[in-house]
């Protein structure tokens, strides 16, 4: 039985990438350290800002009081510029509505804070989704299950019955630690031969159609 999907939301709902790489290497210009490419960044993203910056900034690099002035100043400017070119992927506000009208229960999970993650959820999937639930004092970040935990117990469901949707190694683990089928997307921050190392995999979707219709097939 299939009722319920938990969505990530950087790379699997909505694509962030231009607006991270910009605000990433505009830090990165205000304190002199070298740029990054488009590529960098995406293959940095996933285990939060604050990862993604250590990895742009370089290990050991700066010491710890001058990598926070650097994540600041990329925090700071992210905040003003996180939405210049943000969007749902193609695809994906017809997959939502396809799945509310079938009675999918559906939440995001995701490892941006909380507010930030309610606050994009209100701009781009209100009309679908209800529950959004990001890092905060009681939620630890993922690959830790305790997003998937609440978003399921928000949702009144049991993760036997619910699927897990993300786009990268670390969604495919938390999946796995919250005990949950999972999907895995390749139009994501993650290339499509790398996410098929990994097992067991319920279904791997190259466009939000083909997990729309798998979803609707397997729905209890």
């Amino acid at each position: 039985m299939l009722n319920t999907v938990i969505f990530d939301l950087d790379g699997t709902l909505l694509d962030t990438l231009d607006d991270l790489s910009n605000s990433v290497n505009y830090a990165l210009y205000q304190h002199g350290l070298p740029q990054r490419t488009q590529a960098e960044v995406r293959r940095f993203l996933g285990n939060g800002i604050q990862s993604l910056m250590r990895q742009a900034v370089g290990q050991d690099t700066l010491s710890e009081a001058d990598f926070d002035t650097v994540f600041r100043t990329f925090r700071a400017h992210y905040v003003e510029h996180c939405l210049d070119r943000t969007q749902p992927f193609p695809g994906i506000i017809s997959m939502l509505q396809q799945l509310q009208d079938h009675g999918i229960k559906m939440a995001i999970v995701s490892n941006k804070l909380h507010e930030a993650v309610q606050e994009l959820n209100r701009r781009f999937f209100s009309d679908y989704i209800d529950i959004a639930v990001g890092e905060s004092a009681t939620v630890r970040r993922k690959p830790n299950p305790d997003a998937v935990h609440c978003a399921l117990e928000q949702l009144g469901s049991r993760r036997e019955e619910a699927l897990y949707v993300g786009d990268s190694e670390v969604d495919w683990q938390t999946a796995r630690n919250a005990g949950l089928r999972v999907a895995l997307v390749e139009w994501g921050f993650r290339d499509a031969d790398f996410l098929h190392t990994f097992s067991p995999v319920s279904f791997f979707a190259r466009t939000a159609d083909e997990l729309t219709q798998w979803t609707i097939e397997h729905k209890g």
